[in-house]
């Protein structure tokens, strides 16, 4: 490749996106300004493909919005001045909507780099009459249930099972720890391919920005296109209330790290597939109306996973093997994880699970002071809000078997007396509360479940 130069760059371009269905392979293609290709393929399982006209014609719209969803991985090496689209056209509301995902997908990346990108991206509108509603395709009651290995896809799986919603696992990528935990399941599973265009890598290392992206919506626009191929009418996701919440940062306010994993993309995301794709495509996420303990509860009611399942982010890295243990025991999602699920199962099935006692090392004081949000802001992490893990802590500090270990102990005499303890009960949290997507039928089923 030619040489990149992020700070000369002036525009960058959607040049073209097509589908073979004989293959399953999608190819999406981005450039900066006249530069060279950069190429990403996605390929669905389960080809060849019969495509006919409105199922066509979805497929299209599926692919165009994943294309445009998909380009932030590239956009954001050079974050240009211009965007152009070559080869179609969008509307007001799509544009409206991919504004939205770049501003506040890449809200961690810009604070991180330094960067303001308010009023900065700009997607190219085409004045068009009102864009007809998408048909609905007659899909079949199918979910095809996003997997990534940690607890929370575990409960809505088991969830939809208990409710008898006929469901595909499915994953992308190459995740040894997602495949066996899918296998795990014992139901269909769907392992969708990605490969980002080699060239990406080739300009990181000369100098582009570079950090975290919204990848979850990636994700939604990946198994959008999956689902239609496969005539499932649902696509589900296991982000729960907490998600929605930020990091307040002094001077800067909030950064949401998760925030393609909170409802405001949710929502928008599934209203604009229904509309401009499918109308009977519904896309949600089952644990929407739950807080992160209320699911470690429902999880720890299972040992089922205990031996497969995996939360710790340096298990996810995109290059680099699995490492030989499933926790790393030092990371914001080791230390949420096993503080989230202390309340609610054995003692001695927690340390099994973890290989160690995360609350009885008191070098591990700064990671979980941060969850704590004391002395320290949420870490940019999937991580609950603080108030779960001062519910969960003040819980612990109050049961004989937790009480002594160190961080716990400190907990109580320092921390602890600092907090009004009318906000340290769990039990408020165990609410269903708030808006979601599940449909009505699907919601009535798991409600009952959930409430248990």
């Amino acid at each position: 490749m030619s040489t990149f130069d992020r700070d000369a760059i002036q525009a960058f371009r959607f040049v073209r996106c097509g589908f073979d269905a004989d293959s399953g392979v999608a190819e999406l293609a981005y450039a900066f300004d006249d530069g060279p290709e950069l190429v990403e393929t996605i390929t669905v399982p389960g080809a060849p493909f019969a495509l006919d006209g409105p199922r066509a014609a979805a497929v299209e719209q599926a692919l165009r919005l994943l294309h445009l969803v998909a380009g932030v991985s590239y956009y954001k090496a050079a974050v240009p001045p211009q965007i152009r689209i070559d080869g179609y056209a969008i509307d007001a509301a799509t544009a409206g909507l991919l504004e939205q995902v770049y501003l506040n997908g890449l809200g961690e990346f810009a604070y991180r780099n330094g960067l303001d990108l308010h009023g900065r991206i700009r997607f190219p509108a085409q004045a068009q009459e009102t864009p007809r509603a998408a048909p609905a395709l007659g899909l079949a009651p199918r979910a095809l249930v996003a997997i990534g290995g940690g607890k929370d896809s575990l409960v809505s799986i088991e969830a939809l099972r208990a409710a008898g919603v006929e469901q595909v696992v499915t994953w992308i990528g190459g995740s040894q720890l997602i495949r066996t935990c899918a296998e795990r399941t014992g139901l269909p599973t769907l392992n969708i391919g990605r490969a980002l265009a080699p060239a990406l890598f080739d300009i990181n290392r000369q100098g582009a920005y570079n950090g975290h992206i919204p990848v979850t919506a990636v994700n939604s626009a990946i198994l959008v296109l999956a689902a239609l191929l496969a005539g499932a009418d649902q696509v589900v996701f296991s982000n729960e209330r907490s998600a929605s919440y930020g990091s307040l940062i002094p001077g800067t306010g909030e950064v949401n790290h998760q925030w393609s994993k909170g409802w405001a993309f949710e929502r928008a995301f599934g209203e604009h597939v229904e509309r401009s794709v499918a109308a009977d495509l519904h896309y949600y996420s089952l644990l929407r109306p739950l807080s992160e303990l209320a699911v470690a509860r429902q999880f720890a009611r299972n040992d089922h996973y205990d031996a497969h399942f995996s939360s710790c982010n340096r298990n996810f890295h995109i290059l680099g093997e699995k490492p030989a243990q499933r926790w790393c025991g030092l990371c914001p999602k080791c230390h949420f994880v096993f503080l989230a699920l202390a309340p609610f199962m054995p003692k001695t099935r927690l340390v099994r699970i973890f290989g160690r006692n995360l609350l009885d090392d008191a070098s591990q004081a700064p990671g979980f002071d941060a969850l704590l949000e004391y002395q320290d802001h949420k870490p940019f992490e999937c991580v609950g809000e603080g108030r779960e893990s001062r519910a969960a802590m003040a819980a612990l500090a109050a049961r004989a078997d937790w009480r002594e270990d160190a961080l716990v102990a400190r907990f109580a005499r320092e921390i602890q007396p600092q907090l009004d303890p009318g906000e340290l009960a769990l039990e408020p949290l165990f609410d269903i509360a708030g808006e979601h997507r599940v449909p009505a039928p699907v919601w009535e089923r798991v409600r009952a479940n959930f409430a248990a």
